[in-house]
């Protein structure tokens, strides 16, 4: 996989340094992370709550670096919030409410690292804001003391070719520097199509059968 990504990165005219590998590893059983720690991976994802707060629990005395990347509903905010270091899908006011209120309960609590996903799509039903959202949401975003604003999030469209994708999401991202500087991070590309996202200024890729492989039949 880093070969894959180095040879991307070498067309692109990028440095591999300057990309965070983020290991997918739903369905897979904690072993298997606590396999992939042992050989250097420091960034897991999970898409689904329960799993992802089991794994955090079980494998606590690893330093690892949780990403929760699945789509984040409301009521389940702040128990993610227990153990993750970053969440790649604020997409609404719903979801920053209640990690909000939670900050304000424990005071010191740091901000968790917090990337605005985007809908590639025109289905209202797909996670993520819509285009003409983004700039409402990063404000909201950067008002919120439980979070800190990194950069864009987004999954390309399977009926579109990814690097036109990506190419939206790029200009996106340059929307939400306009207001947010730093927030200069980009998560996207997965297995299938991680070239294209590192072409487009792929910052976090999300990695999870090219790694790990099949995945298991969900418990």
């Amino acid at each position: 996989m880093r070969g894959g990504i180095g040879d991307a990165c070498r067309v692109a005219g990028r440095d591999p340094e300057d990309l965070t590998l983020i290991v997918v590893t739903k369905f897979h059983p904690a072993s298997l992370v606590a396999a992939l720690a042992e050989l250097g991976v420091r960034d897991v994802g999970e898409n689904r709550h329960q799993e992802a707060q089991a794994k955090a629990r079980e494998l606590a005395s690893l330093d690892l670096r949780w990403h929760f990347v699945g789509q984040l509903q409301s009521k389940k905010a702040r128990q993610v919030a227990g153990y993750a270091h970053a969440i790649h899908s604020i997409d609404r006011d719903a979801v920053i409410a209640p990690l909000d209120r939670l900050a304000a309960e424990e005071g010191s609590r740091p901000p968790i690292d917090a990337f605005m996903q985007i809908n590639l799509t025109d289905d209202p039903a797909r996670g993520g804001v819509a285009p003409d959202g983004i700039e409402p949401l990063a404000e909201r975003m950067l008002a919120s003391p439980a979070l800190r604003l990194r950069g864009v999030m987004a999954v390309a469209p399977l009926e579109e070719e990814p690097a036109s994708a990506f190419a939206r999401l790029a200009g996106y991202s340059e929307r939400v520097r306009a207001i947010a500087p730093d927030a200069d991070a980009i998560s996207a590309g997965m297995t299938h199509d991680y070239a294209e996202a590192i072409a487009a200024g792929a910052t976090h890729l999300r990695i999870g059968s090219a790694i790990t492989g099949k995945r298991p039949d969900p418990r």
